[in-house]
């Protein structure tokens, strides 16, 4: 009896830990969803977020006992730098380009770069992970779920937002996007 009570303890844990990871991917995608993004585009924004959010912690936890405590501080200043240039690109091309969109955040390079900021503070978790005996495959499998639903849920909400918000859709994103890029370096 004990030794279920501790699997389904560590998979609530997991979950919990899961959910807060994907918070970031939500508010995030509720930014990029302001600027007017298809709905197909949304499902390869969260596809690839999920995908990342499985592969950082991978990484993390292949990494983890060797720098975790060097790493750790570096790939949160990494993750706000990105964030908050995103963010300005955004606000610049809010004001430069009036109703032309821009797509940095969904296609290409723009879109790893967008998954890899995102998915960073799973990176520093599966440092953690590295160094604990956990189920690692529950823990990539639901930071995965859970980042790719998360992040699919404010992609949305912020697509039907920026219908509301027109063309200053866009700036309000980067500003967002620029504000939890600061709350991440400070």
């Amino acid at each position: 009896m004990d030794l279920a009570l501790f699997h389904w303890g560590q998979f609530l844990t997991l979950l919990m830990i899961a959910l807060a990871l994907s918070m970031d991917a939500f508010s995030l995608g509720v930014g990029v969803g302001m600027i007017g993004i298809r709905l197909r585009e949304v499902l390869k924004v969260s596809v690839t977020i999920g995908l990342f959010h499985i592969a950082m912690p991978l990484v993390g936890i292949a990494v983890g006992g060797y720098l975790s405590d060097m790493i750790g501080d570096i790939a949160i200043f990494v993750g706000g730098t990105i964030l908050m240039g995103i963010g300005v690109h955004m606000i610049w091309n809010g004001f430069a380009n009036g109703d032309e969109k821009s797509m940095l955040r969904t296609k290409g390079f723009g879109l790893l770069l967008f998954a890899f900021s995102v998915s960073l503070d799973a990176l520093t978790v599966g440092f953690s992970f590295g160094l604990m005996e956990i189920n690692r495959v529950l823990a990539v499998t639901l930071f995965g779920v859970m980042g790719g639903t998360m992040s699919y849920c404010g992609l949305l909400i912020g697509r039907s937002m920026g219908g509301w918000l027109g063309e200053y859709s866009e700036v309000l994103g980067g500003l967002i996007l620029l504000g939890f890029g600061l709350k991440f370096i400070l």
